[in-house]
Parts: C-alpha cells; sequence; structure tokens
C-alpha cells in the first residue's frame, strides 16, 4: 500500500524548478477536463462543470502546483483553460500554469495548420485571455514533424523579450529541434510521449540529454501509453498486474511511479477529469520501487517498446 505522511501527497516526489519556478514533479495535465472519453473526439460528451471544478481545486489542495492546458483543449461547451480561470483564479504565487501554442483547432473543433510565426503571438494572447493573466509562465512550441523550430522558437523568444511569457519549451520534438531552440533561447522543458513500455531509442536518449542540460522532461501519456489521446483501456501485461496486487496499487500508480524514477528531472502530469482518479494519481507521487521491482519494470518496458 502506499503510505502518506505528508499533509500534502504531492511533495513526495520532490520538486524541480522551470527557469525560476520550483513545481512538485507531480503535477496534472487538463487535456480530459473538458470532456469524458477520448479526447478530441467530436461526439465526446462535455465533462460536469463542478467535478471539473472540483478537481482542479482539489489538486491545489494535495499539493499539486503545476498544471499543463492549451487553448486547444476544449469541447464543445466546455475550455480547460476558461475552467482552470473559473476554479484557481485568483491564481495562488506558487502555481505554475504551462500551456502550449502552435497547433490549433476552429470552432467545430477541426485541427487547423501548424501556426505560422505571426499566428503565435494571437495564440498566446487567447491563452492569456481565457487564463485571465497578464503573462503566461510557461509556453511550449508543440511541433508537428521534423520541422525547423528557430522560425516559430525564435517568435516566442520575441513574445519572452515583451514580458508576454516567462520561460519557453518544446513539445513532441527531436533532439536536433532542442538544439536548434536552445541556441535561441533558454528551454526550461520538453514535453514529449513517454510511458512504461510506450519509448522509442530516440525519447529515451532525449530524456537522458534533458538530464544532462539542466532540462526537464515531461512525459505525456505516461498512463495511457500506445493508448495516446484514447486513453488507457488495452490488456496490462500480466507482469505489470502481479506487481500492482503484490503492492495493493493500481497499474496506473505503478507506470507513474516507474516514470517518476526515470530521473529527478523527470515530472508528470497525468491527465484526468475523475476526482478518484486524481487522488490515486497523486497519491503516487509517495510509492517508492525496490530495485527488484525497478528491475521487472525495466525489463517489462523494453520488451512492450522493442
Amino acid at each position: 500500500m502506499i503510505t502518506q505522511t505528508n499533509p500534502l501527497p504531492a511533495t513526495a516526489a520532490g520538486t524541480w524548478t522551470l527557469g525560476d519556478l520550483p513545481v512538485r514533479r507531480i503535477g496534472l495535465g487538463t487535456m480530459r477536463l473538458a470532456q469524458t472519453g477520448a479526447a478530441f473526439h467530436p461526439d465526446a460528451a462535455p465533462r460536469d462543470r463542478d467535478q471539473a471544478i472540483g478537481v482542479l481545486r482539489r489538486a491545489v489542495e494535495l499539493g499539486v502546483n503545476h498544471v499543463d492546458t492549451a487553448a486547444f483543449y476544449f469541447s464543445a461547451t466546455r475550455s480547460a483553460n476558461e475552467l482552470i480561470n473559473r476554479a484557481l483564479s485568483p491564481y495562488r504565487d506558487d502555481l505554475v500554469i504551462v500551456t502550449k501554442v502552435g497547433p490549433g483547432r476552429d470552432l467545430a473543433g477541426a485541427w487547423l495548420p501548424h501556426a505560422t510565426p505571426a499566428q503565435l503571438r494571437g495564440q498566446v494572447e487567447e491563452n492569456l485571455r481565457q487564463l485571465g493573466r497578464d503573462h503566461l509562465d510557461v509556453v511550449n512550441l508543440r511541433v508537428l514533424g521534423d520541422a525547423p523550430v528557430a522560425e516559430r522558437f525564435g517568435a516566442l523568444a520575441e513574445l519572452r523579450e515583451r514580458g508576454l511569457i516567462r520561460h519557453l519549451g518544446l513539445s513532441n520534438i527531436r533532439a536536433h529541434q532542442l538544439a536548434e531552440a536552445r541556441a535561441i533561447a533558454p528551454v526550461v522543458c520538453v514535453q514529449n510521449p513517454f510511458g512504461l513500455g510506450a519509448a522509442t531509442p530516440e525519447q529515451e536518449e532525449l530524456l537522458r540529454a534533458c538530464g544532462e542540460q539542466g532540462v526537464a522532461f515531461v512525459p505525456f501519456y505516461s498512463i495511457a501509453g500506445s493508448g495516446r489521446d484514447k486513453g488507457a483501456g488495452l490488456p496490462e501485461p500480466e507482469a505489470l498486474r502481479a506487481l500492482a496486487e503484490s503492492r495493493g496499487v493500481s497499474t496506473a500508480q505503478l507506470r507513474i511511479a516507474w516514470t517518476l524514477h526515470q530521473g529527478p528531472h523527470v515530472l508528470a502530469i497525468p491527465g484526468t477529469g475523475d476526482p478518484a482518479h486524481l487522488e490515486a494519481n497523486v497519491a503516487a507521487a509517495g510509492l517508492r520501487l525496490s530495485g527488484d521491482e525497478l528491475a521487472v519494470l525495466d525489463c517489462l518496458h523494453r520488451a512492450v517498446a522493442s
């Protein structure tokens, strides 16, 4: 069983600093706040507003101070950014809200082409309006494919110089794109797909490189794995289920704990709109894995990912 004596369970995994902003290593992703079911599915039902607001407020009560969002996290009648504004404004001084720009969606929810440098300012301003802030703590440039990032990252660096953005990060990138961006402005985080049994050798090398360079590595889909935006749902491997049963925890909690064990610079932002899942996810910050347990999970990771 997970035991927790600290009144703020999110503190159990320690902290990392994004630029000059300390964050607990367990955070909250808000992709699923706006709707139930698969993320971005046009027929998904909007999530109950009071439930979504309650999840956000409860996360902060549990010690979470790293909230990940985007203006394109919305359903027909819900917007993650506006829910955050409603639930958490006026914002605590230690709360760090990380958003991302680059892709966009029209009012019907259809994806739009990647933003040009000129369009990125509009996306930043859209996040500012929805969140009710005069600056954004961290903005990740979301990258599609292997395209150069210098021009677009440079546009965000200019907004940083003007005070609209405090720190910059990258999302969905490759190693050469990190180097390209760091030649323009400091990068405080890289947000990439990574999870137990769902990581390429390139992603594992990027995780290590981020640690060497003092850059936070922030996996998304750490629970969903290969299910990605559809969420978890595939049968779990027998070895994972057996270990979870022996420890009295869920397989999702083991996945989060394994993620956090990948390095002190690794942050977890499991997304949920379900109050019970939130409690369990944050409790996983206090789950310590033995060397033998890590060996089992590492072996499973290599077998599934290969």
